[in-house]
């Protein structure tokens, strides 16, 4: 006579369900966070050309000041006067002493001083890694 042994599902199988979920949930959280940085950079300001322009190659830990053709300046989305910019740089600079580095988008159209009084104000805040960005890092609008 044949002895039949039944199989449960005890210690048989791994329960994927939590796992799928936790994947799910970082797909969603990495996607959201992109869309949030491309915003900054898909602001309608109009760069400047330069034809030995070299794309940036790594992409470091910077904060992103936009000025417009107005003179306004547009910090993560936000319209600050220059005693908030100033505020903004100081706190960046505190928060992250000797690697802050600051990227300082103007409008083609916008005066030179507009960007030379961000640059002031870097220097202000003790943050020498700043750059103007140009039409040709990858930065076009």
């Amino acid at each position: 006579m044949s002895v039949k042994i039944e199989k449960g599902m005890t210690g048989g199988g791994i329960g994927m369900t939590s796992f799928m979920d936790i994947v799910f949930q970082l797909l969603i959280f990495f996607l959201v966070a992109s869309k949030f940085e491309e915003a900054e950079r898909d602001m309608k300001v109009v760069l400047p050309a330069a034809s030995e322009a070299k794309p940036v190659t790594a992409k470091p830990k910077e904060l992103t000041v936009n000025i417009t053709r107005e003179g306004t300046f547009i910090v993560r989305l936000k319209e600050i006067k220059a005693e908030q910019l100033q505020e903004v740089l100081n706190q960046a600079a505190a928060n992250n002493p000797g690697q802050q580095s600051v990227i300082i988008r103007g409008d083609k159209g916008c005066e030179l001083r507009w960007a030379v009084d961000v640059m002031n104000m870097c220097n202000k805040a003790k943050i020498s890694d700043y750059r103007l960005a140009i039409e040709g890092q990858g930065d076009s609008s």
